[in-house]
């Protein structure tokens, strides 16, 4: 057995090392994403999208064991009404989730609906499959075929509460694979949370379909001083006057690659994907995001804020693709990061592509370190010299949390990277 694994491919030998769920009306989507895996390869770092990022341990059949850990503190969200559903290395914990009856809200689990007909048959893998042109994104694809489990959610209101799904860790080799599925029928409503270390190695994917008119707000948190691996993925399509907006914080964990895919297709949509990210020593975080303008007056943001320390490495791929007929598109894209220290590192590859006349698109990508007039200025009216650094870190953070709609969760995001400057200070 030892040597005949030897003769597998990288991708064979992690596809002979999982079980795809059989029956249901997700088989089909399943077989197709299978296909599409072994037709593309799993990624390497040779791929274009791939080269400032090694994919070796999300990639390889067992995961790298990761060290469970106790942040010791009030879990972010925690004092917010919202709907909680709680899954352990990826299996759903009923017995720590509420009901998941809610006003405005349908809400499945993808491990139980394997009856022949549900409403989630038509879009599962279909937002993903769409988001492999002109880019492979294999994992994915993987995702799509092996998902053991995720939530189904069909918004037909505006629900009173968000939904809130947090991740848990408790076995230090553990491969979680999620799969979400949300739509918005015109004119509905949702805010969605989400957090927690997940697993040893994480692979997410989440499908938004919105609809004419309908809002979608995600806010994440991925946990803080964790050996984990993640490979995340957002696919979204949206439709004519709708709004989509994605905040992300990261802090720390040892492999995050965030990727997040958006279609416009109806006009006078609008759809802002943001992050902060705080990482200390051996941190590696990717954020990749690819928006396509494809209808008219348009509106797209991305705001990408990275603070680095201690040989942390930070990355930004960030597209916005115009096609010929969305007109009046406006399309604004930042990347910067705070260096503070002269070992961490930030890459960056920002890109337009642009085939419409009457545009109005941005791009703009700066690294730097503290900013000694500004530090001065403190210092000289009594701060001391770790707060005055705090302040202007949360200052440089300040443009991507903005970006949050909901004040109490901007509050409670910029707690949290407060918290963390000051556990971290030298």
């Amino acid at each position: 057995m030892g040597e005949a694994a030897t003769q597998l491919s990288p991708t064979e030998a992690r596809l002979a090392a999982l079980d795809m769920p059989r029956g249901g009306w997700s088989e089909a989507a399943r077989s197709e994403a299978l296909a599409r895996v072994r037709q593309m390869g799993l990624p390497e770092r040779r791929d274009e999208y791939w080269k400032y990022t090694r994919p070796d341990t999300l990639t390889q059949p067992g995961a790298v064991p990761a060290a469970l850990f106790d942040a010791g503190e009030v879990p972010i969200f925690d004092g917010m009404e919202r709907l909680t559903i709680v899954f352990v290395d990826g299996v759903f914990d009923p017995d720590a989730s509420d009901d998941l009856s809610l006003e405005g809200v349908k809400i499945d689990r993808l491990a139980e609906t394997d009856a022949d007909i549900h409403w989630a048959r038509d879009l599962y893998g279909t937002l993903e499959a769409a988001g492999q042109d002109p880019v492979s994104r294999p994992l994915a694809a993987l995702n799509t075929a092996f998902a053991t489990d995720g939530v189904l959610i069909h918004v037909t209101g505006k629900p009173s509460r968000p939904i809130s799904l947090i991740y848990h860790h408790a076995d230090e080799t553990s491969d979680a694979i999620l799969h979400h599925v949300i739509r918005l029928d015109p004119g509905a409503e949702l805010t969605v949370l989400e957090n927690g270390p997940a697993a040893a190695r994480f692979n997410k994917c989440m499908e938004v379909e919105i609809a004419d008119g309908a809002c979608f707000h995600h806010v994440r948190a991925q946990g803080r001083d964790h050996e984990r691996r993640a490979a995340t993925h957002i696919f979204t399509r949206l439709g004519e006057e709708s709004v989509f907006k994605s905040f992300t914080l990261t802090a720390n964990g040892v492999l995050t690659r965030n990727e997040c895919v958006i279609e416009l297709t109806g006009d006078n949509a609008i759809a802002h994907v943001a992050g902060a990210c705080v990482g200390d020593g051996d941190f590696h975080h990717d954020d990749t995001v690819f928006i396509t303008h494809d209808a008219v007056g348009c509106e797209s943001r991305q705001v990408f804020k990275k603070v680095l320390r201690n040989g942390a490495t930070g990355v930004f791929q960030g597209k916005i693709l115009v096609k010929k007929d969305a007109q009046k598109t406006d399309g604004y894209q930042i990347s910067q990061s705070l260096l503070l220290d002269g070992d961490s590192q930030f890459l960056a590859k920002p890109e337009l592509e642009i085939y419409a006349d009457d545009v109005a698109c941005s791009h703009g990508s700066t690294s730097g370190a503290i900013d000694e007039e500004a530090l001065f200025y403190l210092r000289s009216r009594g701060v001391p010299h770790a707060e005055a650094t705090d302040l202007l870190t949360l200052a440089f953070l300040a443009e991507a949390v903005e970006e949050i709609a909901d004040e109490a969760l901007r509050e409670e995001i910029t707690g949290r990277m407060a918290a963390w400057l000051e556990r971290h200070r030298t």
